[in-house]
């Protein structure tokens, strides 16, 4: 229902802003826990889908570094105007930006994207986000699944999160818009984070490169694979207690990129779950858990990454606990009570 919605939805987009300077969306690609197979709590659930931009014609968008974290890069999305002289020849009604006095392209034409959701030479994250949750609320009147369900936008400045609900039946969706790293599966995204960030920061994201590893390990791995049902378990249990649900998953990568997917059948459950602990056990020690994608030489080439991101120096998830003595012996006590439970 959320990706049928979702290409829907896309479809409108592009056919709405065909002859504008917007950014132009592409397919929807469902990331994180939803779409990977282990979601802990269906009630809670929020299906995240990842809405890749293309740069309007005229337009070109440039990828900028603006910090290299110890988790997380910050990049600028600038936006560059581009020649279309050539192609305003074979179209009448294209006047190329770089070429033609102000007054007649304010005259003749829409406003380039520069004019509308950047802030100076950058695209924005809230403008971006402000404008499709704008469009989202038109769009949804001409489709089909608003004659049974309820869309209900709610207030989030980096993402578009809405609510369906038809009946006693309720579904939570966040779309999070992003521009791809060169033809790689990472991206830079608007996905919400901590409070203080620039409108022009757009974060790093190997979500989709993940997802795909996912459904690589599902068409690899037994029908009865326990992988997911492991996650889902110990995620489950995670309330109250300080590791993230994406550390749990980091874990759970790891190993089954290491141990033979063979051994991951329904029978193997206690085991792969023991080694799951074992191995959060050895890392909260040792202060160390390397992220999965970055620096990882043995991921699978069929998924497209940046050149350098196989051999360059993974970040460590629990950089944390090297720096302090009570976050890492809190670390130790909140392990034991996962253990426990």
């Amino acid at each position: 229902l959320i990706m049928d919605l979702m290409d829907k939805l896309t479809h409108i987009f592009r056919q709405g802003l065909s002859d504008s300077f917007y950014p132009v969306p592409q397919q929807a690609i469902g990331v994180g826990s939803a779409f990977e197979g282990w979601s802990p709590c269906a009630q809670d659930t929020v299906y995240s889908v990842l809405v890749p931009l293309s740069p309007p014609p005229g337009h070109a968008f440039h990828l900028e570094l603006d910090t290299a974290g110890m988790l997380q890069r910050n990049f600028s999305v600038r936006v560059e105007l581009l020649c279309t002289c050539t192609r305003e020849r074979l179209e009448e009604d294209v006047l190329c930006f770089l070429h033609h006095p102000e007054e007649e392209l304010r005259r003749k034409q829409e406003a380039s994207l520069l004019h509308t959701l950047c802030s100076g030479s950058y695209l924005d994250v809230e403008k971006t986000v402000q404008f499709f949750c704008r469009f989202v609320r038109v769009a949804w009147l001409l489709l089909p699944q608003s004659r049974h369900w309820r869309l209900t936008l709610q207030p989030c400045s980096r993402s578009c999160k809405f609510q369906l609900s038809k009946d006693m039946q309720s579904l939570t969706a966040e779309m999070i818009f992003a521009v791809r790293q060169g033809d790689s599966d990472i991206f830079v995204g608007s996905q919400p984070t901590e409070v203080g960030i620039s409108s022009t920061t757009w974060l790093e994201t190997s979500a989709v490169a993940e997802a795909k590893f996912f459904r690589h390990v599902s068409r690899q791995a037994p029908q009865d694979s326990c992988h997911c049902r492991c996650l889902q378990l110990l995620t489950r249990l995670l309330t109250g207690v300080g590791f993230s649900s994406y550390a749990l998953k980091t874990v759970v990568m790891h190993l089954l990129n290491t141990v033979p997917l063979i051994r991951w059948r329904r029978r193997d459950f206690r085991q792969r779950l023991m080694d799951i602990l074992k191995y959060l056990r050895c890392s909260v020690e040792m202060k160390q858990l390397h992220h999965f994608v970055i620096g990882n030489e043995s991921f699978p080439v069929e998924i497209s990454l940046p050149s350098g991101f196989w051999v360059a120096e993974p970040p460590n998830l629990f950089e944390h606990l090297a720096g302090s003595l009570d976050a890492h012996m809190k670390a130790g006590r909140e392990y034991h009570g996962l253990l426990h439970r």
